[in-house]
């Protein structure tokens, strides 16, 4: 298979949001209550996309996942009841959403490995992340995935569970 990581284009907003529409309600029914605010919705991956903070995974033309990558963005990570590992720049990973049909094959763990190159490819060798408590799923994949865990941020009025990665300078 021929993957590919990059930018979401506008014209992919409605496959974008079926994705996450589909992460919605496994949220839902892992007992989690991630997600069932009315957030994400059209709007956001609207606003993602025409910020340039928009990724998607795809395999030729089919859109196997979706994630937000932002440089630097993230007030909420300010306010941490804990320590980050760093201070320095770093990129964000929010809204990781896998397409029902590709579930259970690392596409994630895919994901966020690009997401790693996207940030050495801009000198930047840390990445920060935060899940609900009760999205096991995410928590397995930063876990295993080297993220080491840092305290709790909170985002519209929940405590959530925040991941720091430092990445090696290659150089």
């Amino acid at each position: 298979m021929n993957y590919h990581f990059r930018k979401a284009e506008l014209s992919e907003i409605a496959p974008i949001w079926e994705i996450l529409q589909q992460a919605i309600i496994r949220r839902k029914e892992d007992g989690s209550k991630q997600w069932q605010d009315g957030y994400p919705n059209p709007e956001v991956v609207q606003k993602d996309i025409v910020q340039g903070e928009g990724f998607v995974l795809v395999n030729g033309e089919t859109i196997i996942g979706y994630s937000a990558v932002l440089i630097n963005d993230e007030p909420a990570y300010a306010e941490i009841e804990g320590n980050w590992l760093t201070n320095d720049d770093f990129v964000v990973i929010h809204r990781v959403a896998i397409s029902e049909k590709y579930l259970g094959k690392g596409f994630a763990k895919i994901i966020i490995k690009n997401i790693e190159d996207f940030a050495l490819s801009n000198n930047i060798y840390s990445i920060k992340a935060d899940t609900n408590f009760d999205n096991i799923a995410m928590i397995k994949i930063f876990e295993n995935s080297g993220y080491t865990y840092c305290g709790e941020v909170y985002f519209r009025g929940s405590s959530r569970k925040a991941y720091e990665k430092i990445l090696a300078n290659s150089f």
